[in-house]
């Protein structure tokens, strides 16, 4: 049966932790043979957008939203949903586009992003999915907890590069039938096989410069970008 290399969450410089232009972007997804990409920018999918329209076959309109008590990620999203609403009223947002929803990174402990379990809990019956390994998690324990979790609630579980520069693209897919949709996405995630390997730990201060470089002017956001 064929199979997708899929990439579920990666940014570009619409995200204020990230400097890859559009162009960069689509280079390294050819070269990592990635069939489908996941754009998924922090609370605003502008970049995602204009990345569909330059490659529509390949890319998947998403968005990493920051709700009050951690970060969702969105698949197949058609408005952007702002930041720092509670996640039932951002999940409502999303539910009527008919997005799919997954959880970011939950245990991460070293994300502002990441949930309190007895927070995820809550919204837990409301989501689709649970990030079991995102490649920029530090300690693998935060990863194998976030896995555990999704076994044990029955929820599907999805894994990410969570790439900020190009060199990440690719290093966690999921391979995993065709799909057209939000609905046939979930069916094919339920058939997927992860192949994931973690980013080296210097990625993140190549963040860390994206935003310093935003903070003293060397570089800017799209000045379409709504939220940082």
């Amino acid at each position: 049966m064929k199979t997708w290399r899929v990439e579920l969450h990666s940014h570009t410089l619409y995200s204020l932790d990230s400097l890859t232009s559009l162009e960069a972007f689509l280079r390294a997804c050819e070269a990592r043979k990635l069939d489908k990409v996941a754009v998924t920018d922090h609370n605003t999918i502008e970049g995602a957008l204009r990345l569909a329209r330059m490659a529509p076959e390949r890319i998947i309109i998403g968005e990493e939203i920051m709700t009050t008590e951690g970060e969702l990620l969105a698949y197949f999203v058609q408005e952007t949903v702002p930041p720092f609403l509670s996640p039932e009223v951002t999940i409502e947002r999303l539910r009527q586009q008919g997005a799919f929803i997954s959880v970011s990174h939950p245990f991460d402990r070293l994300r502002k992003g990441a949930w309190q379990e007895l927070n995820l809990r809550r919204i837990l019956p409301l989501v689709d999915a649970i990030e079991g390994f995102n490649a920029r998690c530090l300690f693998s324990a935060d990863n194998d907890k976030a896995l555990a979790f999704a076994h044990a609630h029955q929820k599907l579980y999805t894994v990410g590069s969570d790439a900020h520069m190009p060199y990440e693209l690719g290093h966690a897919v999921l391979e995993m039938p065709p799909f057209d949709d939000a609905n046939s996405f979930k069916r094919a995630i339920a058939e997927s096989k992860p192949i994931a390997r973690s980013s080296a730990f210097w990625v993140h201060a190549y963040s860390k410069y994206a935003k310093w470089a935003r903070k003293v002017g060397v570089a800017r956001l799209p000045e379409t970008t709504l939220y940082s």
